[in-house]
């Protein structure tokens, strides 16, 4: 029996496109998203990038409204930019109006590091070589400080918070994002509730790259996790091992459940998937290089890549999976069987809408055959 297949969102802006139409096209794969069974449709949180999903708690609440029953939620909300309570009661008003349909996603983009999680002390670990475990790729890893580190991005990221503004410790804010939710937070001693916010099937789900304090959050709490193996696939596998040591049962879960994610493009047949597929490493390029996802290039019309910058994004190559629907279908099967995924995650992005559309609609249907 297959698990669960779900899709993640970024509303990507094509070139030669803009934000409106974008989003009107991720309206449209979420009804078709719903009709060809997918189980969950969520999307990302971006800033100051070719993407239009700056916003998810706006765009779930239009996505619900346009659709019946699929799952809709965030992928994630960047808490380092944010209050706890402020993303309880903004996804307390969407529970409140699709009750029981709503995920809410939080990720640690933004926040302070933080040691009170860490273990004691720290062995230097050899450099590690791209391998296959069971036929899934894991690549060098990527240092993706050094494109955390850069000036430009650093200023742009500083704004989205206050001045002098210092984010709660992740683990922390997590911790109130429960106690918010399940009416058992207290703030100096007083209590304080939600509303709306309080809510018996509004749990959080936790979004980490590797066995940092994501994964150990995640479990400590006994919440749900979700590996992106679509942005780091070096590190996804050690993160669902670290969650599934750390996990406790709580109110929310009483065995881990994981969720692993996936960047794949499928079309009729492989040549095609694969020319489609052909602008994907300069979209990566762009991000990796410190400027930001441009507009999503038409592979129609791009330059190969330079060794230089093929370099930079070789590890996302490999591990994009590129084919027909059963060639999809496969490495998703082995993704799957080696991290024991509750729950599979796809994201695929094409230049063209209807080759996105098309892309989706093949998985879902050799998935569930």
């Amino acid at each position: 029996m297959t698990v669960p297949l779900s899709v993640l969102d970024l509303a990507p802006i094509s070139a030669g496109s803009d934000a409106a139409t974008a989003l009107r096209n991720t309206v449209d794969l979420a009804r078709h998203a719903e009709l060809w069974g997918y189980r969950r449709y969520w999307l990302a949180e971006h800033h100051y990038v070719a993407v239009a999903s700056s916003s998810p708690a706006v765009l779930i609440g239009q996505i619900a409204a346009a659709t019946r029953t699929i799952q809709v939620g965030a992928a994630a909300v960047q808490l380092g930019y944010t209050t706890a309570i402020a993303v309880v009661e903004s996804f307390g008003i969407l529970d409140a109006f699709y009750p029981g349909r709503i995920d809410l996603g939080v990720g640690r983009s933004g926040q302070r590091r933080t040691e009170s999680l860490r273990p004691a002390s720290r062995i230097p670990t050899p450099a590690r070589e791209r391998h296959e475990v069971d036929g899934v790729v894991v690549p060098a890893p990527f240092d993706v400080g050094a494109v955390m580190r850069t000036p430009r991005l650093r200023a742009i990221m500083a704004t989205l918070q206050q001045p002098d503004a210092v984010s709660p410790d992740f683990g922390d804010q997590v911790a109130d994002i429960v106690a918010l939710i399940s009416g058992t937070y207290r703030a100096g001693g007083f209590e304080a509730h939600a509303t709306p916010g309080e809510s018996k099937t509004l749990w959080p789900w936790v979004f980490g790259s590797s066995k940092g304090q994501s994964a150990r959050v995640a479990g400590a709490l006994g919440l749900p996790f979700v590996a992106s193996y679509h942005i780091t696939p070096a590190t996804a596998l050690e993160a669902v091992a670290a969650y599934r040591n750390a996990f406790r049962p709580s109110a929310a879960l009483a065995q881990p459940y994981v969720v692993v994610s996936a960047d794949v493009v499928a079309a009729d047949d492989e040549k095609t998937a694969r020319h489609l597929a052909g602008s994907y490493g300069h979209w990566v390029h762009s991000v990796r290089a410190g400027g930001g996802a441009v507009p999503y290039p038409d592979p129609d019309t791009v330059a190969p890549l330079t060794e230089e910058q093929l370099a930079l994004v070789q590890d996302r190559i490999d591990t994009q999976f590129v084919g027909d629907a059963d060639q999809v279908a496969d490495r998703l099967a082995a993704l799957q069987r080696v991290t024991g995924a509750d729950e599979l995650v796809i994201t695929s992005v094409t230049h063209r809408h209807e080759d996105r559309l098309r892309s989706h609609e093949l998985i879902a249907k050799r998935w569930a055959s």
